[in-house]
């Protein structure tokens, strides 16, 4: 799952390269996006240990 933000940014390279920027600005925001939501599950979950 926290590889899904970096599989949006190689796509938004690999779109930049071939020229198609508007391509790849979609799948850079999205990548941020996926960055921050995921970002914002990880800091808001509860860290339960049983010793």
């Amino acid at each position: 799952m926290m590889s899904l933000p970096f599989l949006f940014f190689a796509c938004a390279l690999g779109a930049a390269w071939l020229r198609h920027r508007g391509v790849a600005m979609g799948f850079w925001v999205v990548g941020l996006v996926v960055m921050l939501v995921l970002f914002r599950v990880h800091v808001t979950e509860v860290l339960n240990i049983g010793l």
